[in-house]
């Protein structure tokens, strides 16, 4: 039957039609809602489905599953990659027993993250064989097959979802039968499983053998096929971008041959030999680095075929940002020397208005960068940031966001710069899931090391990013069975912090008195500003109005805040409906003018 399925739902029923048995993950755009379908299919399929701290716990979990003979699957971003990759190099050469599929979604453009690497380069990194899906049919064929090729390899395999794929929709079709897998016999014992220095020069030697085996897996593979057409040149298209190329070529009514490929890694060589014997000239329209052109100029060179490239190192194809039908439509016909009539050029679009991110109205966050703000005036501070919504305490008017580099780094950052610059106070925000995913070996470093900075855990109770998803730290699992919440003042306690106070971000005379005090501190202090998201609020507070005959309009609440609630009005600062009633502003109004929503009849 045929469901409507956005390209990260495709993929979880690929992947329950494969027989997963195990899914782990950390939650991050554009992957997220693969791991969230599982987990709520979770019960019903009798899988495993965890949420990790961090990308390379999920993999070791998934990897020691997949040891014993399980099939499993690992999702997460094209960044998280990068803290999974020590296990996964070494995992290349240990091999596997059972399946194991990594669900990696790369972001070209960047639309949310903080670079734009590709995943099929870390894949030839690792020598491990990488399928690039075009669309969500075809991410749940590859998902549900990943498996029973990560068990002819002995190998991890990776599934490199782009943006656009994980989140267009498309009528899928999923079935209720699963594919059977051999029993789960359980761990073997084994000194192959024992990466010693001796046992990786000899299996470095197998993990090379195996990407001919790789490659001769794709030389038949149904990911790859030539799509025939008329004349001497042709195109090479890889992923999303296949589509692009084709409805360029309907809208300039061309007909050309196209190979497609699905599986950029190891590049089948026969398969594209018997398409450029045909050819003289050849575009490779690929996203992001020039992944299957670098291949191809080496197959060509290496068979001496007079076939002219022409892609990325030309400058005809972008190395950087996102395809779409529009700019591969010109890229075409640039390629082909032809002149596009007006009726087919590409029509620009009026450009959108800007609209700058911003935190939302009552945000807890809002309320404890302007805390920290206001406890540090006069002082010099650096603020250091980390990776979640609160990286937006960057923008005008709070200015509380100095620095950002990457999951955990506030803190490590912050201790660097504290080296370097002794007498200014630091001080390092990051959200609670960021704390138990990279933030407590920092933590515990910048104790041991006898740091002197302020560290600020936003908790605002969720993985509010990523769309709300659990971490250790609230009372309930990925399938939402009950937990024992982990509590971040006692762990920092635990790691040696000298100051630790809990703190509500909404009572602003109470927190600026911590905040003071932690500024103060001869040491590492932790300050946990905990409010649950305001988008997670269902009712409860009442709304703010402003008073206009106590108002004097100072600009206070609106140049200080920045809350998208409250701006300037003809007479005067005016609350819309958006407010949540967070009572920030309130407590900030020297006047008394805002008032309870009703307060002023």
């Amino acid at each position: 039957m045929k469901k409507l399925l956005m390209g990260n739902e495709a993929m979880a029923y690929g992947a329950i039609e494969g027989g997963v048995q195990v899914v782990t993950g950390y939650p991050g755009t554009p992957s997220s809602e693969v791991f969230t379908s599982l987990a709520a299919m979770a019960k019903e399929k009798k899988i495993v489905a965890q949420w990790s701290v961090n990308e390379k716990v999920a993999l070791e979990v998934a990897a020691g599953a997949a040891y014993a003979g399980a099939r499993a699957m690992v999702t997460m971003k094209q960044v998280g990659l990068n803290v999974a990759a020590d296990p996964l190099m070494t995992l290349a050469y240990i091999g596997i027993k059972g399946g194991l599929v990594l669900v990696v979604a790369d972001d070209p453009g960047p639309h949310s993250s903080q670079n734009e690497q590709d995943t099929r380069r870390f894949a030839s990194f690792a020598k491990l064989p990488v399928l690039d899906p075009a669309d969500p049919q075809e991410a749940l064929i590859m998902a549900r097959e990943a498996f029973e090729i990560s068990e002819k390899l002995g190998l991890p395999v990776l599934l490199r979802p782009t943006t656009r794929t994980c989140h267009v929709c498309q009528d899928v079709e999923v079935s209720d039968a699963i594919v059977p897998t051999q029993e789960v016999t359980g761990f073997e014992k084994n000194p192959g499983w024992v990466i010693f220095p001796s046992l990786a020069s000899k299996r470095h030697s197998w993990l090379n053998q195996q990407q001919d085996e790789a490659r001769q897996l794709f030389e038949s593979s149904s990911f790859n096929r030539i799509d025939p057409g008329t004349g001497r040149q042709g195109i090479i298209a890889g992923g999303v971008a296949y589509h692009y190329v084709k409805e360029a070529l309907d809208l300039l009514g061309l007909d050309i041959p196209v190979l497609k490929i699905g599986t950029p890694y190891p590049l089948p060589v026969n398969l594209v030999m018997k398409y450029l014997d045909k050819l003289d000239r050849v575009l490779v329209v690929e996203e992001q680095e020039p992944v299957l052109e670098d291949q191809l100029i080496q197959m060509v060179f290496q068979h001496r075929r007079p076939v002219i490239l022409r892609g990325k190192y030309n400058r005809l194809v972008p190395r950087e940002g996102e395809l779409d039908t529009g700019k591969v439509k010109e890229i075409i016909a640039n390629f082909l020397k032809i002149e596009l009539s007006d009726h087919k050029k590409v029509l620009n679009s009026p450009p959108l208005p800007v609209r700058p991110p911003i935190l939302c109205a009552g945000c807890p966050h809002r309320a404890s960068f302007y805390v920290f703000k206001q406890a540090a005036l006069g002082t010099d501070a650096i603020f250091t940031g980390d990776i979640g919504c609160y990286t937006l305490g960057n923008m005008a008017p709070l200015h509380a966001v100095d620095t950002c580099l990457c999951m955990g780094a506030s803190i490590t950052i912050g201790s660097g710069l504290q080296m370097v610059e002794p007498n200014k106070k630091i001080v390092a925000f990051l959200g609670d899931s960021t704390f138990f995913h990279t933030g407590l070996p920092g933590l515990i470093n910048a104790v041991h090391n006898q740091a002197k900075q302020t560290v600020v855990v936003l908790d605002n109770r969720t993985t509010a990013m990523t769309g709300h998803q659990s971490h250790p730290g609230l009372p309930r699992t990925a399938i939402g069975e009950p937990v024992e919440p982990l509590d971040i003042a006692r762990l920092a306690e635990a790691c040696g912090v000298g100051f630790v106070r809990v703190v509500d971000p909404y009572d602003y005379a109470a927190s600026l008195e911590v905040a003071r005090q932690a500024l103060a501190f001869e040491g590492v202090a932790v300050v946990v500003m905990r409010r649950e998201c305001v988008a997670l609020v269902k009712g409860g507070q009442t709304a703010r109005v402003i008073d206009s005959e106590k108002c004097l309009d100072c600009g206070l609440c609106i140049e200080e805040l920045g809350c998208p609630a409250i701006a300037r009005g003809e007479e005067g600062p005016v609350i819309g409906d958006t407010c949540t009633g967070c009572d920030l502003c309130r407590q900030l109004c020297p006047t008394g003018a805002i008032i309870e929503r009703g307060g002023a009849e």
